[in-house]
């Protein structure tokens, strides 16, 4: 099968974003206009909603320099009716809206392996196809309207953030208990209580390294979407809303930009259970 070739502009805050884009073969913008300037598929990394909304629709009005008919691919983390909103903007600009959420993180960015789960009608699908096919190893297909994937999303991102406060929970217990660490890690990576998220995230704390690969800022904003889902529904979420806790008091000790792993910190702070230091493993 022939690999599609996508000529590529992009524009981020960031200027080493777009030097790496740059050296990667891509066309470095000035502006998020400059950078939908007569594209057909405009794919959106963001955030949350408002940093989505500003970009597209905003001063710059960047949405409106697409092709007509273009299609926009909509990634950021939001609730499901903003997801709606945005899709109502981008119909009223004559152009088409995939909801559509991604998960992997930078790792599987950069490999091309991300998830995507989203929703939208099949003339966006068909039209986002080859980028879509380009940034990801899977592609769910879960509605044709907008929603359907940010709330899919957000399922998951209740999972994960429970995920991690409870391997930060169990590390620092194990930490208080006298365990060797490392061997926790080697252990229960290998063992039924094991998670995506504790394989992931305990070696971070075992290096002393909270330099953000995802900031706690990140779930303070996804649990709590979930939190407003859950109370628009009349759905009891305690496991979440205790991880959004910890998460929470893990910002308001002035780690909000640090990695999320920092909940082991928060916990450890409260605790007095020491945990390794970078300069302990450096």
């Amino acid at each position: 099968m022939p690999i599609a070739v996508i000529d590529v502009a992009g524009f981020d805050l960031d200027r080493v974003a777009t030097d790496k884009l740059a050296a990667s073969g891509g066309r470095p913008a000035e502006s998020a206009a400059d950078a939908l300037a007569d594209a057909d598929v405009a794919l959106i990394v963001v955030v949350n909603a408002a940093q989505a909304e500003s970009a597209l629709f905003g001063s710059e009005a960047a949405a409106s320099a697409m092709k007509p008919g273009g299609v926009i691919v909509a990634s950021p983390t939001m609730a499901p009716d903003d997801a709606r909103r945005l899709a109502g903007k981008a119909a009223a600009a004559r152009l088409l809206y995939l909801d559509a959420p991604i998960s992997g993180g930078a790792a599987k960015a950069a490999l091309g392996q991300l998830t995507v789960m989203a929703s939208g009608s099949p003339e966006a699908f068909a039209r986002a196809r080859p980028v879509l096919d380009a940034i990801a190893a899977m592609v769910y297909e879960l509605g044709d309207s907008a929603g359907v994937g940010a709330s899919f999303k957000m399922v998951n991102q209740l999972l994960a953030g429970v995920h991690i406060a409870a391997a930060c929970e169990a590390i620092t217990f194990a930490a208080k208990l006298g365990l060797d660490l490392a061997k926790v890690y080697e252990v229960i990576t290998a063992s039924a209580g094991n998670s995506w998220m504790f394989e992931n995230r305990v070696p971070h704390i075992l290096d002393g390294d909270y330099n953000p690969r995802s900031a706690v800022a990140i779930f303070t904003k996804d649990l709590g979407i979930v939190s407003e889902m859950g109370r628009r529904e009349k759905f009891p979420l305690p496991v979440a809303a205790t991880a959004l806790q910890m998460f929470l008091m893990t910002a308001a000790a002035g780690m909000e930009r640090d990695d999320d792993a920092s909940v082991a910190r928060m916990i450890a702070g409260v605790t007095g259970v020491p945990l390794p230091e970078k300069s302990d493993v450096d």
